[in-house]
């Protein structure tokens, strides 16, 4: 019984040390203590023993549960830059051909070239944003 507390309170400290890393890491291996304290508890088993659930339990945790956790725990990250830029709605200002042109996107003046060379768009049209090219929006009607 005296072991199976000592696996709990081991447990317990590498959760609560989980809270100031934040990696997951911690958490795992103290799934693992926890089943140690488990085992410890329910079978009369040789402290070996007991750390080889800790061992085995800990590593199946950080190899199968952990990528997954962390991947629902941690915010996707939101484009930035001009990769934000793409896909959003410009107003034509100056009429875009393969040479020339201004679009208004996120109120500010592009310049700006249509996605197929042989397209026109006139002044006052929406076009979007297909990708950024340097300083130049290349649109496409939709």
């Amino acid at each position: 019984m005296a072991i199976a507390l000592g696996w709990l309170i081991f447990a317990l400290a590498l959760a609560g040390a989980e809270a100031l890393t934040g990696d997951m890491f911690l958490l795992m291996l103290g799934g693992g203590a926890l089943a140690a304290a488990g085992t410890a508890w329910l079978t009369d088993w040789p402290i070996l023993a007991d750390g080889a659930v800790f061992l085995v339990v800990s590593v199946l945790l950080v190899v199968l549960v952990r990528p997954a956790l962390r991947q629902r725990v941690t915010p996707k990250s939101l484009p930035t830059g001009v990769e934000a830029l793409e896909g959003k709605k410009a107003l034509v200002l100056g009429r875009v051909a393969r040479d020339e042109g201004q679009v208004k996107l996120d109120g500010q003046v592009w310049t700006a070239r249509p996605f197929n060379d042989d397209d026109v768009y006139e002044p006052g049209e929406s076009v979007t944003v297909v990708h950024i090219d340097g300083a130049t929006a290349v649109v496409l009607k939709h």
